[in-house]
């Protein structure tokens, strides 16, 4: 049996870590049982989740979930693509993984209301003493990391607009198709939808979450997503609420 450590829901989400979605949902595009725990980044063997325990044996990363799952299970996430049609979805998980998450984690954790609303709460349950010295710390760690990413050296009007040239070429990419390269989903479709989700929750507002609003079919994309692989969950973006 494989056991899926996460985050577990929270924000507006199935799943706070839009890593540990992109595992559960090639889990469930793959028809493999799992169950799922939450856990703290920790006790990942690479300090990170999601990872996974396959009958003994723990894998940490996303990418390198999904290279077990294929090895050992013989799922080819990307089976409908012809190579080339490979090399785009990989190039464009990369943009996702390496530039749409970061500019999420800083509106996430950066922005000091958001900051105050979501991750503070991670540190709860802490000793009072010792409460608000976690927050700082763990903030300061993330925004140290941000800058590091390259968005965090911009200002933050600066690094929207550099999200948004992200967004809409994953816009463009998927057109009025149904996901990503097609007709059927692959595993980058499993990345977009953890991002994009994490980006469009009503939970957290940010000027990011705005801008992508205003990309109609991405939007639609991650209600068509959630009901398909979340159909429990009660998804209610903003703009449907309002």
């Amino acid at each position: 049996m494989i056991t899926l450590y996460g985050f577990g829901p929270g924000f507006g989400l199935p799943e706070i870590g839009p890593f540990v979605a992109k595992t559960e949902v090639q889990l469930k595009m793959a028809g493999l049982s799992y169950r799922k725990e939450k856990a703290k980044p920790t006790v990942s063997p690479k300090g990170q989740l999601p990872f996974i325990d396959d009958d003994g044996e723990a894998i940490a990363d996303s990418t390198f979930i999904r290279a077990h799952l294929e090895g050992k299970y013989g799922f080819d996430f990307d089976a409908p693509l012809s190579l080339q049609q490979r090399a785009e979805a990989w190039a464009f998980e990369r943009m996702i993984e390496h530039h749409l998450y970061w500019a999420m984690i800083g509106a996430r954790w950066v922005d000091p209301e958001n900051f105050a609303k979501g991750p503070a709460h991670f540190f709860d349950a802490a000793p009072e003493h010792l409460r608000e010295k976690l927050r700082e710390d763990a903030q300061f760690r993330v925004a140290e990391n941000y800058l590091l990413s390259g968005l965090g050296r911009h200002a933050p009007d600066e690094d929207v607009d550099l999200a948004v040239r992200s967004l809409f070429a994953l816009s463009v990419q998927l057109g009025d198709k149904p996901y990503l390269m097609g007709d059927s989903p692959c595993g980058t479709d499993a990345t977009a939808f953890g991002a994009l989700a994490g980006i469009l929750t009503p939970f957290f507002t940010s000027p990011l979450r705005e801008r992508t609003e205003k990309f109609g079919n991405l939007t639609a994309y991650v209600d068509r997503m959630m009901l398909q692989y979340y159909p429990d969950f009660a998804w209610t973006p903003l703009r449907q609420a309002a």
